[in-house]
C-alpha cells in the first residue's frame, strides 16, 4: 500500500517521512478492543445455556438442534468480534503512512482499501495519544485534526476531518515534523503576503517552499 500512496503525491511534493504501525501494538489493540468484555460475557452466557440444554436428559433432540442453530445466530456479536480480530492482519498490511512537504497520506481498510490525504493548510492542531499498549511498547499516535474534528481513543480514529498516524516508533519526531509544517503552512495561508510567492516574507514564518532539510 505504500507504493500506492507514493503514486498519489504530486510532482512538486517531497517525501519527508514514511512508515507503518508497529505490528505488535496494532494487533494487540485489535484484540483488546472495547468489544472484548461484551463478547466474553455474551459468549459465556450463550455457551452456558447451550451446554445445559445439550447435557439434559433428552440429549440432542429436536429442541437441542433448534437451540444450536438459534444460539449460533444469537452469538453474532462474538463472531463479529472474532472476525475483526482475524481481519486485523489484513488491515495491518493495508495500513501505511506518508508525509510530504504539503500533506499527510494514510491508507487502510480490509477488503476495500481507502486512501486519505489531508493538506497541512486544513489542519488546525496536532496531538499525541498514547494508550496502555503504546506506552508499554514505546510507540504513539500522532493525531492531526481540523477545527471541528474530534478523536476517539477507542476506535483510534479522528472524526470530522482529522487524520491519524497510529502506533509508530518515532512518534515524537513525526509530531515535531507535522507541527512545524502545519504551523508554517497554516500561517502562510491565513496571513498571506507578497501574493504568496515561493518564499513568504510575512508573519515571521520559516517556510520557504518546503525546505525542511533537517528531517
Amino acid at each position: 500500500m505504500a507504493s500506492d500512496l507514493l503514486n498519489m503525491i504530486g510532482n512538486d511534493e517531497r517525501v519527508l517521512w514514511r512508515g507503518k504501525p508497529d505490528k505488535k501494538c496494532f494487533l494487540l489493540e485489535s484484540i483488546f478492543n472495547p468489544l472484548l468484555p461484551f463478547a466474553l460475557i455474551w459468549g459465556l452466557i450463550d455457551f452456558g445455556i447451550m451446554g445445559a440444554a445439550l447435557s439434559s436428559k433428552d440429549g440432542v433432540g429436536e429442541a437441542g438442534i433448534f437451540l444450536v442453530f438459534f444460539f449460533a445466530l444469537h452469538l453474532m456479536p462474538v463472531w463479529i468480534y472474532l472476525g475483526g480480530v482475524l481481519m486485523s492482519w489484513k488491515r495491518y498490511d493495508n495500513t501505511s503512512f506518508l508525509i510530504t512537504d504539503k500533506a499527510i497520506y494514510v491508507s487502510g481498510g480490509v477488503f476495500a482499501c481507502t486512501y486519505e490525504m489531508k493538506p497541512f493548510a486544513e489542519l488546525s492542531h496536532i496531538n499525541i495519544h498514547r494508550g496502555i499498549f503504546d506506552q508499554y511498547l514505546g510507540v504513539g499516535d500522532v493525531v492531526s485534526m481540523c477545527e471541528h474534528a474530534s478523536y476517539n481513543s477507542h476506535s483510534r480514529h479522528s472524526h470530522g476531518a482529522g487524520i491519524t498516524i497510529c502506533d509508530i516508533k518515532d512518534y515524537q519526531k513525526v509530531f515535531a515534523l507535522v507541527k512545524e509544517l502545519q504551523t508554517n503552512i497554516y500561517s502562510d495561508t491565513m496571513f498571506p503576503n507578497d501574493l504568496r510567492p515561493r518564499e513568504n516574507h510575512g508573519y515571521r514564518t520559516k517556510y520557504t517552499g518546503g525546505d525542511i532539510s533537517k528531517y
